[in-house]
């Protein structure tokens, strides 16, 4: 029987969701269903789907609950596939809160429960600021080839949640170049797969002690998006452990989407900062 269900358009930075509040984990979206939704020409279109659920209601939400989140992210890509962590979607799920009045960001930090772990959220001068965790480089080089590179480039495998492969590039003109209708093939592959990052530093990188960076990026189950923001976060964090010991702690990274900010903790923590908008707001009928 079809079924009619709210909901709500948000993005970060160009990076766009459907919403879906479903507190008491009611909703059981197939992946096909999800992949309607995020259908630019025959749903309502996004990179992916943000369910709002109580982390009470759902199986993955046991963590979460013992920390003291009332609220669970359950982030699907546009395929409908599972994915650990989305960077500008937890600050789209933390503006949907706040103006439903589920949970109010004001001078005290908010906890929300994903797969990656519980993540806590402050507002910041750029919107909202989500703190993404400790992080990992990876030790194994990757080699990756893309649509409008002549030969395989180099990439270093960085872990803030969810798999992140960063590739430099020499320069704007290459960045443009770049085909990413085409999937990036990676050497080894990663079991899970990864989102590919392909960065070209700014000249100077570092002005006033902020490192500058320009990214695009292929996120896995979704294609080419204006913005990702653990890609944004991985980007900063490959070319800091690039560039050595004198690296800065903080970063601009600029994406088809906008600017975002990055900054590392002496904790070794990564937290990502940038603004969240909500749209619009409708109904669609599921099959």
């Amino acid at each position: 029987m079809p079924q009619t269900i709210a909901f709500t358009k948000g993005h970060g930075t160009g990076n766009d969701f459907v919403i879906v509040a479903d507190a008491e984990g009611e909703l059981d979206l197939t992946d096909d269903q999800v992949a309607i939704l995020c259908d630019r020409r025959f749903g309502i279109g996004g990179d992916g789907i943000l369910r709002v659920v109580r982390a009470s209601a759902i199986s993955e939400g046991a963590e979460a609950v013992a920390a003291g989140a009332e609220w669970f992210m359950d982030y699907r890509n546009a395929d409908g596939s599972i994915a650990e962590m989305c960077g500008n979607g937890i600050r789209v799920f933390m503006r949907y809160l706040d103006q439903a009045g589920w949970a109010v960001l004001a001078d005290e930090p908010v906890l929300i429960g994903t797969r990656a772990g519980v993540k806590t959220l402050t507002r910041s001068e750029r919107g909202i600021e989500v703190d993404l965790g400790a992080f990992r480089i990876e030790d194994a080089e990757v080699l990756v080839r893309a649509k409008g590179l002549a030969i395989a480039r180099p990439g270093v495998g960085v872990d803030v949640g969810n798999p992140h492969v960063v590739v430099a590039l020499s320069s704007r003109e290459e960045l443009e170049g770049l085909d990413l209708s085409a999937i990036p093939v990676l050497d080894p592959a990663p079991a899970a797969g990864a989102n590919v990052e392909f960065v070209v530093p700014s000249d100077p990188l570092v002005v006033n002690g902020v490192g500058s960076l320009t990214m695009r990026v292929f996120e896995r189950g979704v294609g080419e998006t204006l913005s990702c923001g653990t890609g944004v976060a991985a980007t900063a964090l490959a070319v800091r452990h690039w560039a050595g010991p004198a690296a800065p702690d903080r970063w601009t990274v600029s994406v088809p989407g906008g600017e975002l900010g990055v900054r590392v903790t002496p904790e070794n923590h990564v937290l990502l900062s940038g603004p969240a908008a909500l749209v619009y707001t409708g109904e669609i009928t599921l099959a």
